[in-house]
């Protein structure tokens, strides 16, 4: 029988400041569609952890069993905490010490607070077992297209394959990531990951802008054979709608997971995201699915066709369609199941 900590799929996020209420609609999202259970690691400010802890307990029994979580303080293993917190959002560092401070966890799904999971978390877990024998993480590319990507165009540092990769979904397997001697820029030889990331920051820390997702994106520019690159449909971002549909793979089989950042939960420029977001922060959780989340939703994104994202509402709508029905019919099954008498 395998340890409790590989029976659950784990779930990590870093919310400081204004992003509790944003934290709990993603956890939301992952308890809603996910299948098996979830272990959530919470990494927060301690001014947040009584509230994280209080509204986690208010949600319905039906969904607290489907979920463990546990609320760690930010910290920072090496070099020094105060100038890690000022890189490009206070605490967002703390991701590259998730390998050195969850010992004890084998594989992570990390995402940003501004993320909600349109599909179950199983779906993007199976891709842990698509990894290579040297790919130890994944993530999507930063763009779809080099002439409008930023670090095509900007960066001023080494950064992964054409366009950079975006560091607001990304699988990892910490336990290789533990056991692996990265090459770098600083060194003949290879140095581990907890060894090689404040050197790394002294040297590149005047040009980096977007903070430690440049620091991944140097990592895995001098060792893209640890690197696993999925498609654009798994970290759904404004950007690749409001030039124009540029997205593919979302075009084909719907967002898997939308990543509102930007801050467009929260504004007006990109109404189809804020729908999105709004309804799965109303949703009731013990209501009907198709009524008291997907009808909204159809409804709210009525209002949003004169823009380039809302012009394409079935890219937003395909997978958390079908995701849905799979709920409904596994909860009619099971149903079904404790009422049958024979």
């Amino acid at each position: 029988k395998e340890p409790p900590s590989l029976q659950c799929m784990h779930l990590a996020v870093v919310a400081c400041g204004d992003r509790l209420e944003e934290t709990l609609i993603m956890l939301k999202s992952a308890v809603l569609f996910s299948n098996r259970r979830l272990c959530f690691h919470i990494f927060a400010e301690d001014s947040l952890k009584p509230e994280f802890e209080k509204k986690l307990k208010e949600w319905p029994s039906s969904y607290t069993k489907k979920f463990e979580s546990n609320i760690y303080p930010i910290t920072f293993s090496v070099g020094n905490a105060q100038e890690w917190k000022k890189l490009f959002k206070p605490c967002a560092a703390q991701r590259l010490f998730l390998p050195v401070i969850l010992k004890d966890v084998d594989s992570l799904l990390y995402v940003d607070t501004d993320v909600l999971f349109l599909r179950p978390i199983d779906d993007i877990w199976h891709l842990l077992r698509e990894f290579n024998s040297t790919q130890l993480a994944a993530m999507a590319p930063e763009h779809e297209i080099p002439k409008i990507g930023w670090y095509s165009r900007f960066a001023r540092h080494p950064y992964y394959g054409s366009t950079g990769v975006n560091s607001g979904v990304m699988l990892m397997n910490l336990t290789r990531i533990r056991s692996t001697q990265f090459k770098n820029s600083l060194i003949p030889g290879g140095l581990t990951w907890e060894e090689m990331l404040y050197p790394l920051y002294q040297k590149y820390k005047n040009y980096i802008t977007w903070g430690d997702q440049d620091l991944l994106n140097i990592i895995f520019y001098f060792n893209p054979e640890c690197l696993y690159v999925f498609p654009c449909q798994w970290n759904y971002r404004p950007d690749h709608c409001m030039y124009g549909s540029n997205c593919r793979g979302a075009e084909e089989e719907g967002v898997s997971i939308l990543h509102g950042n930007r801050g467009v939960y929260h504004d007006d420029k990109q109404p189809t995201f804020r729908a999105l977001y709004e309804v799965i922060r109303d949703f009731p959780f013990e209501d009907n699915l198709f009524q008291s989340l997907y009808y909204p939703l159809q409804s709210k994104f009525l209002d949003t066709v004169h823009t380039l994202c809302g012009r394409i509402p079935q890219v937003f709508l395909k997978q958390i369609e079908k995701t849905m029905k799979k709920v409904y019919e596994n909860r009619v099954i099971v149903y079904l199941g404790a009422n049958h008498r024979y």
